[in-house]
C-alpha cells in the first residue's frame, strides 16, 4: 500500500484544511496516509521549526494561514525546498479582495470567534437536544425544519447536523399505533421531510442494535413484517402531509442535509456573520 506525509498547519484550528484533505483521500482508498496537525501557530520560530521537519520528512505541506508573515514564509520554504505546498485561503481571500475593494481583516480564527453566529449555533444545537424524539411537540411550531421517521432512519444525527448549520431542528419517531400531536398538523408542510429506508437496511441496522444491547435480535422491532407496516404508515403519513420525502438507505448524513437544504432553499446559516 502507498503511503505519504501531510502536514496541515494552521494559525486556528485546522478544520478547514482537515475537510479537504479528508475529501481528497476518499478517492483513494489503497492509499495509506499519515497526517500531522499543527494547530494555532502563530510564531516564525515554531513555524520554521515544523518546515524544518516536514523537509526531513519530504511531506506535503497544507496550510490555512491568513497572516501574511507566515503564510510568505511557507510559501517561500516550501518552493525553495521543493516541498509540495497547497495555501488553502489566501488565493482566494486576495481574489475576493481585488472584486470588491473590501480590507481583509487578516485575523486568525475569525470562523471561531464568539460572535451572534457562534451563539445562534449553540442556540440551534440546544434547540436540537430539547426537541429530540418528540418530546414537546410544540417545538415543531418554532422549527425551522421538521424530520418525521421510523426508527433508525437517521432523524437525530441529522437533527444535530443541520443544527450546526444554525437550524433549528425538531424530529418525530413514528410508530404506527402512536397518536400524531396536534401540533405537527399546523406546520408548514414544506418545513417537513420524511424519512424513509429500505426494510432490508432497517432490519440489519435493528438486528445489530440488539445485539450490541446484548438482546435477541429477532424480535418485533426487527421483524420485516412489522417493518413493512411501519414504513407503510410513515408513507401514508407523508403522502397526507403532502412533505418532501427522503430515502436515506444509501444516502450519508451530508447528503441528506444538502437535499433538504437545496428543496427548501435554505442557506448552510454557520458562516453568516
Amino acid at each position: 500500500m502507498e503511503s505519504f506525509i501531510l502536514y496541515v498547519i494552521s494559525d486556528s484550528a485546522g478544520e478547514t484544511a482537515n475537510k479537504l484533505i479528508h475529501a481528497a483521500m476518499a478517492q483513494y482508498p489503497n492509499v495509506q496516509m499519515e497526517i500531522e496537525h499543527f494547530p494555532f501557530i502563530r510564531t516564525e520560530g515554531l513555524l520554521l521549526d515544523i518546515l524544518r521537519k516536514a523537509k526531513q520528512e519530504n511531506a506535503m505541506v497544507v496550510h490555512t494561514l491568513v497572516i501574511d508573515d507566515l503564510s510568505l514564509i511557507v510559501n517561500q520554504f516550501c518552493e525553495e525546498q521543493q516541498l509540495f505546498c497547497f495555501d488553502m485561503l489566501n488565493p482566494v481571500v486576495r481574489e475576493i479582495q481585488r472584486r470588491t475593494g473590501e480590507i481583509p481583516t487578516k485575523k486568525a480564527g475569525a470562523m471561531h470567534q464568539l460572535n451572534d453566529n457562534y451563539f445562534h449555533r449553540i442556540s440551534a444545537i440546544e434547540f436540537a437536544v430539547k426537541y429530540d424524539d418528540g418530546k414537546n411537540p410544540k417545538g415543531f411550531l418554532e422549527a425551522d425544519i421538521v424530520l418525521l421517521g421510523v426508527s433508525r432512519t437517521s432523524k437525530t444525527p441529522l437533527s444535530m447536523f443541520l443544527a450546526n448549520k444554525n437550524l433549528k431542528v425538531a424530529n418525530l419517531p413514528l410508530v404506527p399505533e402512536a397518536h400524531i400531536p396536534d401540533e405537527l398538523w399546523k406546520v408548514d408542510p414544506t418545513k417537513i421531510v420524511g424519512l424513509m429506508n429500505s426494510p432490508e437496511v432497517l432490519n440489519t441496522i435493528r438486528r445489530e442494535r440488539m445485539i450490541s444491547y446484548g438482546l435477541n435480535p429477532d424480535t418485533a422491532y426487527s421483524d420485516m413484517t412489522r417493518i413493512h407496516e411501519e414504513l407503510d404508515s410513515a408513507k401514508a403519513l407523508y403522502d397526507k402531509i403532502g412533505c418532501l420525502v427522503i430515502d436515506v438507505s444509501r444516502k450519508s448524513i451530508e447528503e441528506t442535509a444538502a437535499i433538504i437544504l437545496s428543496s427548501m432553499n435554505l442557506s448552510d446559516r454557520s458562516y453568516e456573520n
